[in-house]
């Protein structure tokens, strides 16, 4: 058994781990070349995850250690395994992927929600189904098929966030630079939540973004391409 345990959010299918945060640690542990076991978490077993002082996965276990929140994992991970490969390359690179990170906490997934949320229910098992809509919905204040209707001008106003990215992605082959590191891990678990929960086709072939997240897909053996979604 590793050492390291890695507790995700799951679908009523065990093997469809679909949270954003919990994608970023786990590409992130790839990134760091950590053995981890994962242990599947759903939305009503906030009881499992007491210890760590949270009801939100991602949580990591690592010995003594239970360490929650995307970023401050990642930051133990950095801090902990110094002589593994960098996830950030620098303090100063650490500081600046902090953008990434609220970027795409209060602009990316806010895009995506506003296209996948509608497709996630019937992923859920009834108990965790029932607590999901209850949440989402008094959040949006509406049901969330008719919070994600007209979607062609939801796909239009995604294409316009995505801005920044194309324009980066034309320059370098990732957000990193040369090698992907947490910048992409970070962007990438969102287009990842979307692709485990929607069909929806959310890139253009074309489009500089897609042709990073094929990249990104194909990272670690294909470990997130081969991760149960909707063909992209």
């Amino acid at each position: 058994m590793a050492a390291i345990r890695l507790y995700e959010l799951a679908g009523a299918e065990e093997d469809r781990r679909f949270s954003p945060y919990c994608w970023r640690i786990v590409m992130a542990l790839k990134h760091k070349g950590l053995d981890f076991e994962s242990v599947p978490w759903r939305f009503t077993e906030k009881d499992t995850i007491a210890f760590a002082g949270t009801d939100k996965v991602p949580v990591l276990v690592d010995g003594e250690a239970a360490v929650h929140d995307s970023p401050a994992i990642a930051a133990y991970l950095e801090k902990t395994y110094p002589d593994r490969p960098s996830l950030f390359g620098g303090k100063e690179a650490e500081a600046l992927s902090r953008f990434f990170v609220d970027w795409t906490d209060l602009v990316l997934q806010g895009a995506l929600f506003r296209l996948v949320v509608a497709d996630i229910p019937p992923l859920l098992a009834p108990i965790d189904e029932a607590y999901f809509r209850r949440s989402r919905e008094a959040r949006v204040g509406t049901t969330l098929e008719e919070f994600c209707c007209g979607r062609e001008a939801k796909l239009d106003a995604l294409g316009q966030t995505l801005a920044p990215l194309r324009r980066t992605l034309t320059h370098q082959p990732f957000l990193s630079g040369r090698t992907p590191a947490w910048a992409d891990y970070t962007v990438f678990g969102a287009f990842q939540w979307a692709r485990c929960v929607s069909p929806i086709k959310l890139l253009a072939e074309n489009d500089p973004v897609y042709r990073w997240r094929e990249s990104m897909l194909g990272l670690y053996d294909g470990l997130a391409a081969k991760a149960k979604g909707y063909p992209v």
